[in-house]
C-alpha cells in the first residue's frame, strides 16, 4: 500500500496543454492565396480607378464611391477571412467569400454571353476559357479550406493567448526619485544652454535698398 502511494507520487502527470502546433499546409496555402488575392485586388482596383477617373467621359461620383466601397469590402473580407482561418477562429468568412466569387463569376459570364461586351478584351481567349480561369481561384480556395486538415485545425479552436505576469507597480519613493532626476536634468539643460546673441542693429537708409 505504501509503495503504491509512493509510486503514484513519483509518477509525473502530464497537465493538459493548449499549446497548438503549426498550421497545416492546407491552411497556410489558403491563407497565402487569400492574402495574395487581397493585394492583387488593391493593385487592380487602384489601376482601374485611375483609368475610370481619367476617362474623357464624366463619371458619376456616386458610381465611384460605390466601386470604392465594394472593392474595400472585398479586400477586407479576403484578408480577414485568411487571418481567421490561419488563427483557427473559423472558416465561414473565407468560404463565404469564395462562394460569392463563384456566383459573381457565373453572373458575369452569363451577362457577357447574353449581351455583347461594350469594350474589346485585351486577350484572344474565348469567354468560356476566361470564365474557367476566373472560377479556378475561388474553387481552389474552397478545396483548401475544406481539406480535412483545415477542418481539424478550425475544430481545435483559436490559439489561447499567453498570459504574461504584470509588472510590479512602482513605489512612491521610486516615483519621487524619477521626478527629481527629470527636474534636475531640465534645470541643468536650462543653465548650460547659452543665450542667443542679440543681432546688431542695422541702420536703415532711405531708398529702395542696396545698390
Amino acid at each position: 500500500m505504501a509503495s503504491t502511494v509512493l509510486d503514484a507520487r513519483e509518477t509525473p502527470t502530464a497537465a493538459p496543454s493548449r499549446v497548438r502546433r503549426r498550421p497545416p499546409a492546407s491552411v497556410l496555402g489558403a491563407a497565402a492565396v487569400g492574402g495574395a488575392e487581397a493585394v492583387a485586388l488593391v493593385a487592380g482596383g487602384l489601376t482601374g480607378l485611375d483609368g475610370l477617373l481619367l476617362t474623357p467621359l464624366r463619371t458619376s461620383g456616386g458610381l465611384v464611391a460605390t466601386v470604392v466601397l465594394l472593392l474595400a469590402g472585398w479586400v477586407v473580407l479576403c484578408a480577414g477571412g485568411s487571418a481567421l482561418l490561419a488563427d483557427g477562429s473559423g472558416r465561414r468568412v473565407y468560404t463565404g467569400v469564395a462562394v460569392a466569387e463563384i456566383a459573381l463569376a457565373g453572373a458575369l459570364f452569363v451577362a457577357t454571353v447574353v449581351t455583347p461586351l461594350p469594350v474589346v478584351l485585351p486577350t484572344t481567349l474565348p469567354l468560356p476559357a476566361l470564365a474557367l480561369l476566373a472560377l479556378g481561384l475561388p474553387v481552389g480556395k474552397l478545396l483548401l479550406a475544406g481539406a480535412p486538415s483545415a477542418v481539424a485545425w478550425v475544430v481545435e479552436g483559436p490559439r489561447a493567448p499567453l498570459r504574461r505576469p504584470e509588472p510590479a507597480a512602482a513605489g512612491p519613493r521610486l516615483r519621487a526619485a524619477t521626478l527629481a532626476v527629470i527636474g534636475l536634468a531640465l534645470v541643468a539643460v536650462a543653465l548650460t544652454t547659452p543665450a542667443p546673441a542679440a543681432a546688431p542693429d542695422v541702420p536703415t537708409t532711405a531708398g529702395s535698398g542696396r545698390r
